[in-house]
């Protein structure tokens, strides 16, 4: 078991996520030029694109947005440049923290990041000072409600799909996989008839920190910082 429950998180902060879509959809629409510049327009040939425009379908993007962002990446001439950046740091509570960018400069986002943090309980760290805490994982939720299968054969579906692990709570069945397992597990989970909530490549913490609630919401705060800023992609905690 990973020990580690995303779906309340992920629940937690739909609404607000529902209130920035615009600015969700620009940030997305920016992994999605980057994927399609680096290895083209074809999704049967670059994974990386699928992945993206299927979170761009988990966002509602409109297919419009995708196929300008497409279009963007594959016109002739140079374009835009960004560079993928990974901070890492400490928020209340010692929890750590990784924030993954994609920026066109370089020295204005460490300013924001270096701000975010400092102004928020918080404190950038060195270059793997964090990393080592997380391990890439696949991770897809399937709400229970209307399915007729327990956990222990929830459970032997996963397995035969290819799937690492299950979590299982009154609500979801929380599946994780090795990343480069995702996408055939995902496919065949969706074949088998099962309806996702949720599918995404993530940073799953080895172990979790535990926060008071005046903590906790330093927290949120830093967090909601971080997210604010156009260039940031995702963030990631140890926070349980």
């Amino acid at each position: 078991m990973s020990g580690h429950s995303k779906w309340s998180n992920i629940q937690g902060r739909k609404n607000a996520q529902d209130a920035k879509r615009g600015k969700i959809f620009q940030k997305i629409s920016r992994e999605i030029y980057m994927a399609a510049k680096a290895g083209g327009p074809d999704t049967s040939i670059n994974p990386a694109l699928r992945l993206v425009i299927d979170k761009a379908k988990s966002a509602n993007m409109p297919n419009d947005n995708v196929a300008r962002a497409i279009k963007k990446a594959t016109a002739s001439g140079e374009g835009e440049h960004y560079d993928e950046i990974t901070y890492e740091g400490y928020g209340p509570g010692g929890v750590a923290i990784l924030v993954h960018a994609l920026t066109d400069n370089r020295n204005r986002t460490a300013t924001n990041v270096r701000v975010a943090f400092t102004r928020n309980g918080g404190n950038l760290g060195e270059t793997g000072s964090v990393s080592y805490m997380f391990d890439r994982q696949g991770y897809i939720a399937i709400e229970r409600e209307g399915l007729a299968l327990d956990e222990d054969e929830m459970l032997e579906k996963v397995i035969e799909a290819g799937g690492e692990d299950m979590e299982t709570s009154a609500e979801v069945f929380e599946i994780y996989t090795a990343p480069e397992d995702f996408a055939a597990v995902r496919d065949q989970l969706e074949t088998d008839g099962f309806i996702l909530a949720q599918a995404e490549l993530t940073m799953v913490p080895q172990t979790t920190v535990e926060l008071t609630e005046p903590q906790k919401e330093q927290l949120d705060r830093l967090v909601e910082k971080l997210e604010d800023d156009d260039d940031v992609s995702e963030v990631f905690t140890s926070a349980e």
